[in-house]
């Protein structure tokens, strides 16, 4: 007898779902992991598949919002990323050349009011990697996906080297925006962001519990964010990042830290006790954005969880919490399937439509942030100046940031 899921037990719902599936999932990101952990409690074979020898965590500092919180919670693991993460209360932005609020959002403004969590990835991922060890979910090393081997009955991964895995009846393809399986025209976009992860420090005049930021028109952006425990250190940190054309990495790289401090500092004075721990440029990362909207799944045996289905900037900050949704609501289309073919439409159906959105609120919210052009950010900085704590518009802008807006969430 297949075994009472977590998700029944919290919803009370008797469980419809398929009889025990062998399911490959690729990825060990976040929807990687949490997708393992939904499908295994619920009694289906797991094998956890990651392309480096080793699987870790890549990038510094993300904001877990409400969305993405619910899934942590249905998984029991909540709590113990609340112990590793710091609340974070409001998102907080200035246009410096006039002055202006550039971003004002309050979490308190939502309907059911709950602050995001700031957290280092390295801290997420930890959480849910013990979860997964500790369940004795198996993770093959050194795998890189180039391919499947689909029949009516199985499908098959293929990884580089030549390697073939084992016949699984289902896959999960959770291996990110660089996925060879993911469809969808894939658009590089005109920003990054260099980031790095410091210590906060014990005096300092930036905004407490907040995301804050600077901004040049839009051309220049400065951030920093509480992100809990520094696992570097071991002390509360800090993740800081500043916007640049990937174009320019290996300029800014050559031009050296005490320049990326001085442009910085000039930028945002207040920053100077973050910014003064950076000592090399070694200690900046990097990260390049896409933007592509695929097809949730390519056959009835190929499913696609965050950024292989969907990628984009992360000015919303929802790309982790994208991914815990999509493993959530895959998993709810799995218990409550009767085929693979229902599972299908029913996961479709959980998730299209708030992915759909949250990429056109991309689309147009990005270039407001990221862009050389000097029109689009006067008309944000007017528009979020003075109208954005009218009631109406206060509850749009705190429901999308939350990433609740159109969304059904995975029960």
């Amino acid at each position: 007898m297949q075994p009472e899921s977590s998700l029944s037990i919290i919803t009370g719902i008797e469980t419809l779902g398929l009889v025990e599936q062998n399911i490959a999932i690729i990825g060990c990101g976040p929807g990687g992991l949490a997708s393992s952990l939904f499908l295994a409690q619920q009694g289906h074979n797991v094998t956890l598949f990651e392309r480096f020898s080793e699987p870790k965590p890549l990038g510094s500092g993300l904001l877990i919002q409400p969305s993405g919180q619910h899934i942590l919670q249905l998984l029991g693991l909540l709590e113990n990323i609340k112990q590793r993460s710091r609340p974070v209360d409001q998102l907080h932005g200035v246009s410096v050349h006039k002055n202006r609020r550039a971003l004002d959002m309050k979490y308190e403004h939502a309907r059911h009011a709950v602050s995001a969590l700031g957290i280092h990835r390295a801290s997420l991922f930890t959480v849910l990697m013990d979860a997964v060890l500790a369940m004795k979910i198996p993770i093959e090393v050194d795998r890189e996906l180039l391919g499947v081997k689909e029949t009516e009955t199985s499908i098959q991964p293929v990884f580089a080297g030549g390697l073939e895995g084992e016949k699984f009846d289902v896959l999960v393809d959770a291996s990110g925006a660089r996925s060879p399986l993911a469809t969808g025209r894939i658009r590089k976009l005109s920003y990054g962001a260099f980031w790095a992860t410091v210590d906060m420090p014990g005096n300092h005049k930036v905004m407490p519990n907040a995301l804050d930021q600077r901004y040049w028109h839009a051309s220049k952006m400065a951030g920093i964010m509480p992100v809990g425990i520094n696992p570097t250190t071991g002390h509360q940190g800090a993740a800081i990042f500043w916007s640049e054309k990937p174009e320019n990495t290996a300029s800014v790289i050559d031009a050296g830290i005490e320049q990326f401090r001085d442009q910085y500092c000039r930028l945002w004075p207040e920053a100077e006790p973050f910014i003064a721990q950076i000592k090399s440029m070694d200690e900046l990362t990097m990260a390049v954005y896409s933007h592509r909207t695929g097809r949730s799944q390519t056959s009835t045996r190929l499913y696609h969880v965050g950024d292989s289905w969907h990628c984009t900037s992360p000015q919303l900050g929802q790309g982790a919490n994208m991914a815990l949704i999509d493993a959530g609501a895959l998993a709810q289309a799995v218990e409550r399937a009767v085929s693979l073919e229902d599972v299908s439409k029913r996961y479709r159906r959980l998730r299209s439509f708030h992915i759909e959105l949250y990429q056109l609120l991309s689309i147009m919210f990005t270039p407001l942030y990221q862009s050389n052009g000097r029109f689009l950010p006067l008309f944000r900085d007017l528009a979020i100046h003075y109208f954005a704590r009218l009631p109406l518009v206060r509850s749009f802008i705190t429901h999308t940031v939350s990433g609740v807006l159109g969304l059904k969430r995975p029960k």
